[in-house]
């Protein structure tokens, strides 16, 4: 069964989160014939087939991590995701070798069907992302697949952009994240808000020190309060009476901080990006590279269910 194109949506893939969810979520037991290990390509390949059959997008892109750790994010916050680093001389993220192999094999796989695979120099996935939406806000239904948080600053009801959380239950059971998710969790009521509470609360896994004593709910109870961290800012520059004691003390400390913060939390809304078309392939893009990946590989029942997913046949 083919999608459904005559209800437009676009459908983004966090690639890298959901490929790196395939190799530690999948054991690998069907090497290709010479050993390579296979289930990260695997495991992606039957994530998109899931993915395409259950929210039947007219336009898919799979977003690139072309830098893992951009330098104007570095610049800012010099502990941006240091720990991290495999190599810090070459700026190279610790992978696991048998995933390292894969990702060159998974993208090639990926652009042998015709699906858009969009990276944009000194940025990463997110901010990719993060444009990609801001092009088509409005224009039609945007759905983010991510198993990153950091991705519900985007979440926006009007425009109807909502996030695939696959952290919790899985890419087949993943939970679609609105605004009405995000004020029953963290207590705030738009992707923006959740932005601003982010920047306060800080985030270890991308070594973010945030302010020191306030964490969700206090972030949070500020964010709401207050309507933006802008906004809490010239409340504590005013002296507001209701901002005191220590954690005016925490706040005033963190000023250097959260002057630049909110530049490495928010993803890019303007990264470049090359224009190519990002619609559901019709037919493939290159089949005899997809047949040489099959055989070398190993990958013909997870390349099998894509195809079907995406109601193309075998050339």
């Amino acid at each position: 069964m083919s999608p459904d194109h005559s209800s437009p949506r676009l459908l983004l893939l966090d690639t890298a989160s959901l490929y790196f969810r395939a190799f530690f979520g999948v054991k690998d037991l069907r090497p290709a014939p010479d050993g390579t290990p296979t289930n990260a390509t695997r495991g992606l390949l039957d994530m998109v087939a899931t993915l395409v059959t259950r929210f039947e997008p007219s336009h898919l892109v799979a977003c690139w991590d072309d830098d893992w750790r951009p330098a104007f994010r570095v610049a800012a916050i010099p502990t941006y995701k240091a720990h991290r680093l495999a190599d810090p001389v070459i700026n190279k993220e610790e992978v696991p070798a048998e995933l390292e192999v894969q990702v060159p094999v998974l993208r090639r796989a990926l652009e042998s069907f015709g699906i858009a695979v969009l990276g944009s120099p000194g940025h990463e996935a997110d901010d990719v992302i993060g444009t990609l939406t801001a092009r088509h806000h409005g224009r039609m239904p945007v759905s983010v697949v991510t198993g990153d948080r950091d991705l519900f600053q985007l979440v926006d009801d009007e425009a109807d952009v909502s996030v695939v959380y696959t952290a919790r239950a899985g890419v087949r059971d993943a939970e679609v994240i609105r605004q009405a998710d995000l004020q029953e969790r963290y207590g705030v009521a738009t992707g923006a808000q959740y932005a601003d509470m982010a920047t306060l609360r800080g985030d270890t896994s991308d070594g973010l020190p945030g302010v020191k004593g306030i964490g969700d709910k206090t972030a949070a109870q500020l964010i709401t309060t207050y309507g933006s961290l802008a906004a809490l800012r010239q409340a504590l520059a005013d002296g507001d009476p209701a901002i005191k004691g220590a954690r005016r003390t925490n706040l005033v400390e963190a000023g250097a901080y959260l002057d630049v913060a909110p530049a490495v939390v928010k993803v890019a809304h303007d990264a470049p990006l090359p224009d190519v078309p990002i619609t559901v392939p019709r037919e493939l893009a290159d089949p005899e590279t997809l047949q040489q990946l099959v055989e070398s590989y190993d990958l013909g029942s997870p390349v099998g269910r894509l195809m079907k997913a995406l109601g193309l046949r075998p050339e």
